[in-house]
Order: C-alpha cells, then sequence, then structure tokens
C-alpha cells in the first residue's frame, strides 16, 4: 500500500532523504544534524520550516513505524543515520525511473508546481529536456497501473499552466482547491488597491499641507 496520510513534516523528511541520496550520495545515509538542516534549508523548501532535532527524530520514528525509512546505528559510534524506503526499494511498491523521481521529490519540498517550474527546479535531480519531457513524465504518474500518485490542480487565474501536486497525504478537493486559490488572489488584488488608496491619500494630503502653507506665508 502506497502512503496516503503524510503529514508536512513526513513529507519534508522523506523529500530531504530523497534529495541528498542523489545531490550529495558521499553524504547519504544522513546524520541526524545533517537531516535537520535539509529539512530547515531556506532555499528550495516551500514552505520554509524551523524544525528541531528532536521534531525530526521524532517524525523519523513515525516514519519507521511506516516502514518509509530506515535507521541505521552505530553502536560503536552511538550514532544513527537514515535513509528512506519510500521507493525503488525491496520494500517499496512505488518503483519510479529518474524523472518520476525528480517530479515526486520536489513536490515533497516545494508543494504544488506547473511544469515549467519543475523543470527548473530539477537542479541536480534530473535534467529534462524540455517541457515537454516533464509532462510525459506527469503522465506516466497520472496513469500509474496501480493507480495516479499526482493530480492536476485547476489552473490558477493569471497563470499559463496548471499546477500539479503530490496524493501522499490524501486526497485533495479540487473545487476547494479552485475556491481557496482564487480567493487568494481576490485578497491580494484587494491589498494591493488598499496601498494604492493609502499612497493616493498621502498624496492628497501633502498636496493640502503645501496649500496651507502657501496660504500662511501670502
Amino acid at each position: 500500500m502506497l502512503p496516503e496520510d503524510l503529514t508536512e513534516k513526513e513529507c519534508r523528511v522523506i523529500g530531504c532523504l530523497m534529495e541528498k541520496s542523489v545531490v550529495t550520495p558521499d553524504q547519504y545515509p544522513l546524520t541526524l544534524n545533517a537531516l535537520t538542516n535539509a529539512c530547515n534549508q531556506k532555499s528550495s523548501r516551500n514552505p520554509v520550516m524551523n524544525l528541531s532535532q528532536g521534531d525530526v527524530q521524532h517524525t523519523i520514528r513515525e516514519l519507521d513505524g511506516k516502514g518509509l525509512v530506515r535507521v541505521e546505528e552505530n553502536f560503536k559510534r552511538g550514532v544513527e543515520k537514515y535513509t528512506h524506503r519510500f521507493c525503488n526499494t525491496p520494500f517499496s511498491e512505488l518503483q519510479l525511473d529518474s524523472a518520476e523521481f525528480s517530479i515526486i521529490t520536489l513536490m515533497l519540498l516545494r508543494g504544488p508546481q506547473t511544469p515549467g517550474e519543475l523543470r527548473a527546479h530539477s537542479g541536480r535531480l534530473h535534467s529534462f529536456a524540455d517541457n515537454e519531457a516533464v509532462g510525459e513524465a506527469l503522465t506516466s504518474l497520472l496513469e500509474r497501473e496501480g493507480g495516479p500518485v499526482v493530480v492536476k490542480l485547476p489552473r490558477t487565474p493569471g497563470r499559463k499552466d496548471s499546477e500539479y501536486m503530490h496524493l501522499f497525504s490524501g486526497e485533495i478537493d479540487l473545487d476547494a482547491y479552485a475556491v481557496d486559490k482564487g480567493e487568494a488572489r481576490v485578497s491580494a488584488g484587494t491589498a494591493r488597491t488598499s496601498m494604492a488608496d493609502l499612497e493616493q491619500r498621502v498624496t492628497d494630503l501633502e498636496n493640502e499641507l503645501a496649500e496651507l502653507k502657501k496660504l500662511l506665508g501670502e
């Protein structure tokens, strides 16, 4: 069974383990300190988190109980290191090629993204020739024999392409998502309007003050 109940912290931990297994294989498996630093990176993460080592260790225990990570302990040094069992192992139902692995990793680390964003963010994980190549990998994840592991989200007004998101934290209410995105866009527009109104009021007050100074001077 594929996971369908991952929390935000669990997604971050698994995403970091997947990412580092490819981009820094010489430092993998990760120690608790390295994994915590990876979870709290200021770049390539959305949202940015500030997890303590205790938070990460607790999350690891939860994932270990689900069979999604492996804890390796060096009893001589007393140091634990962690690897993922999320995919591409004999213990996982999920087998991904390099392109699919890159997409899932990015979604776990950054949330919903368009094909263009996935290509731009793939970096050292995988080299996509173009957005069409990203689309082909997304299609294979959508039409997977065991069931889809990603979903195409309603296009946000003002954006050229739709975003895609993984389904490892449960089904996504597409209607509610569209409403939330629309409300966020309206809220942002209202904020910009309010700022414009405020700037105009300041300008009007400055003009009135200038007129008063002129009258007093006369």
